[in-house]
């Protein structure tokens, strides 16, 4: 079985590769490695951030791994909040506020098309790849269901009736941005780890 490091110790995070993954990999959290390190987000990108901390993580324990780094853009508001997702509202990283500026901000607005993107950055031997997903959809003028975390109560992707704070966790890992981006992951790995070369 693969062990892989995810750089991450966001509990809900964990729990939703857990579920994506069902056993196919042994992972590791950034507690499990003893990594205590506040890891450096000072990309402006997606792509950059998640590239910063796996570089971070295999630069120090030569470990394979890998992290991500998760958007919600928005059209009316410029593809906001997007990189800075996470402290939309502050450097406490609180969802609730972060879900309050948006509504906000969004106030009388009739465009409330956004998307979810998400970038993985995997290294294995030391080579970097990035897979990507991501999933359409709108912001709802309010909050719509308890499960899930971050933005999910608001919002609702394109063909279906139900928030992903609504959607039951197989369902949303079908079809979320991290979970397609997190099946690329996968099918990389079982395809191509067993030719990919020694560093």
């Amino acid at each position: 079985m693969h062990q892989l490091v995810f750089a991450t110790n966001n509990a809900h995070k964990l729990r939703e590769l857990g579920e994506i993954l069902k056993g196919e990999f042994t992972l590791f959290s950034l507690n499990d490695i003893s990594c205590t390190d506040d890891i450096p987000e000072t990309g402006d990108t997606l792509e950059a951030n998640a590239s910063q901390k796996s570089r971070y993580i295999w630069d120090r324990y030569q470990l394979d791994c890998f992290s991500d780094d998760t958007g919600l853009e928005i059209a009316a508001l410029n593809n906001e909040p997007g990189v800075h997702s996470a402290r939309y509202a502050g450097e406490g990283k609180n969802s609730e506020d972060n879900i309050e500026k948006v509504l906000s901000k969004l106030s009388g607005e009739n465009n409330r098309k956004a998307c979810f993107r998400c970038v993985i950055s995997l290294i294995i031997r030391g080579n970097e790849y990035l897979f990507e997903g991501q999933v359409d959809g709108e912001i709802l003028p309010e909050r719509k269901g308890i499960s899930g975390f971050g933005y999910d109560p608001i919002f609702l992707p394109d063909g279906y009736t139900q928030s992903f704070a609504e959607m039951n966790a197989d369902l949303k890992n079908s079809i979320s941005h991290r979970g397609r981006a997190v099946q690329k992951l996968v099918r990389f790995l079982l395809e191509e780890y067993p030719q990919l070369p020694e560093r």
